[in-house]
């Protein structure tokens, strides 16, 4: 159970007391109640869980690939053990309703190493160019620093990879939601991952994250977090020349073409927000609709808004949970009010905690109509249930004021024309487009443009991420 492992990190197939004496209480956002307290590494913790990667890379590199196939179909398997298990401590630690916790952040982690074992089955290390050979071969000993909002789907969609690439890693998963990160530790103990191979150190960023970024016997280092956060792991790392992947912000456009039926499309993407608190970096959080629809836009999402049953995440019945912690839950309510000073209509939400509620860090379901462009609402990424309709002119508008942002992770797109929505989301500056409310793909590679990252996640574009390319000449006698 992974109560027993919270003063311990995994290093070498083993888990471990730390170096230091630093500790740090877990709350649960539901409650605010201490719901236990992790160790907190340092720079020591993090060289013996590096020295311990890099001497399993010699031997986990050069395994075969049905050798690691054996290991992933291993991992499946003990996972759907502790899936149960997953699903509560998520609920626990970052306070997803039941229902969502067991369906989409359990089932993710899941999802990602099933997708990764199947990629892995197919893909071809090697390939005749003439006489040279090129050959894939796995980057070598990889950092990760993975997010509290997602928490066990972010470490999956970079472990599941690494490992089927032959790396070998050190993660440093959220320390305000860690108890996934010692679940998926167990997992993989108990699946039988090689000695070395997987290594879990706890802590803060400044602390952990600086020294696994600096570190010299890191080859690459693979971010998920805010935009702020992710220049300075480039930065740290940049020294070293380490290969640098990010998953960072977004403030992504969603627009409702004037074709579109309304009444189901601006209600589906208000619950598209809401179900994880508004915490998620592709939320659809910009909805653009023409100027003429603007009032009846704003009453169908005040409607869906007011429909959501926000309380506690354990019951079947919740639809949307707390938001992670007290310092989030004051950065969205400065935000919410930073709309109504500048001069945003409030349809429904604002400040302060929701009707019927007096303690946990809940916000209120929170929907602006007309909204401008340059606003801060349209411009920061809040991370909570707050949704920001603005109107456009036309088409050509929605695509411009839709691309006017500093980031570029998804967008989306509704029209009663699949030809017509195609042409719009072709031209979306983002990584990932959604049509018509089609929601993500294991198998796609997730990413952004501009701030909001570099490199892609998720299916054979993520695995590839994890591999250097070689060049064999006169590897080949003749060319074939």
């Amino acid at each position: 159970m992974y109560q027993d492992h919270l003063k311990q990190f995994y290093i070498n197939g083993a888990w471990v007391k730390p170096e230091g004496t630093g500790t740090l209480d877990v709350i649960n956002p539901a409650t605010e109640d201490v719901v236990g307290a992790i160790a907190l590494g340092n720079e020591a913790d993090v060289n013996k869980a590096v020295a311990a990667a890099k001497e399993a890379f010699e031997s986990f590199s050069q395994t075969t690939k049905d050798e690691r196939v054996a290991i992933l179909e291993a991992i499946v398997a003990a996972y759907q053990k502790h899936y149960a298990e997953m699903a509560a401590a998520i609920t626990t630690e970052m306070g997803a309703p039941k229902k969502l916790a067991e369906l989409a952040q359990a089932g993710a982690g899941l999802g990602h190493f099933a997708t990764m074992l199947n990629i892995l089955k197919d893909y071809e290390f090697s390939h005749h160019n003439g006489t040279t050979e090129i050959i894939k071969e796995p980057v070598g000993v990889c950092g990760f620093i993975t997010p509290w909002n997602w928490p066990i789907n972010q470490i999956a969609c970079k472990v599941a990879p690494a490992l089927a690439a032959g790396c070998t890693m050190v993660l440093k998963p959220s320390e305000v939601a860690p108890f996934s990160g010692l679940i998926c530790a167990e997992i993989l103990h108990d699946a039988g991952v090689p000695k070395g191979v997987f290594n879990l150190v706890n802590g803060d960023g400044p602390t952990v994250g600086r020294a696994l970024s600096a570190h010299p016997d890191i080859d690459m280092m693979s971010f998920t977090g805010s935009t702020r956060a992710g220049a300075d792991v480039a930065a740290t790392a940049a020294a070293g020349i380490k290969r640098v992947a990010q998953e960072l912000g977004g403030k992504s456009a969603n627009i409702l073409l004037d074709d579109v039926n309304f009444e189901e499309a601006v209600a589906r993407d208000v619950f598209n927000i809401m179900g994880n608190s508004g915490q998620s970096c592709n939320a659809p959080t910009r909805m653009l609709v023409p100027a003429d629809k603007m009032d009846e836009a704003a009453a169908i999402a005040k409607k869906a808004a007011e429909s959501i049953t926000v309380g506690d995440p354990t019951s079947d019945d919740t639809r949307m949970g707390p938001v992670v912690s007290e310092v989030q839950w004051n950065k969205i309510q400065g935000l919410i009010q930073k709309g109504i000073d500048e001069g945003a209509t409030l349809v429904t939400g604002g400040t302060g905690l929701p009707e019927g509620l007096n303690k946990g860090y809940f916000v209120r379901p929170t929907i602006f109509a007309n909204v401008t462009n340059d606003m801060t609402i349209a411009r920061e990424e809040i991370f909570g249930p707050v949704l920001s309709i603005l109107g456009y002119k036309d088409e050509e508008d929605a695509v411009r004021i839709a691309n006017d942002t500093e980031y570029g992770l998804s967008g989306y797109v509704s029209s009663g024309d699949i030809e017509r929505a195609k042409r719009v989301a072709r031209r979306l500056r983002a990584g990932n487009v959604h049509i018509n409310g089609t929601g993500p793909d294991f198998t796609a590679p997730f990413g952004g443009y501009k701030k909001s990252g570099n490199g892609r996640e998720w299916g054979v574009h993520g695995f590839e991420e994890f591999l250097e390319t070689k060049a064999v000449m006169g590897y080949n006698s003749a060319a074939e």
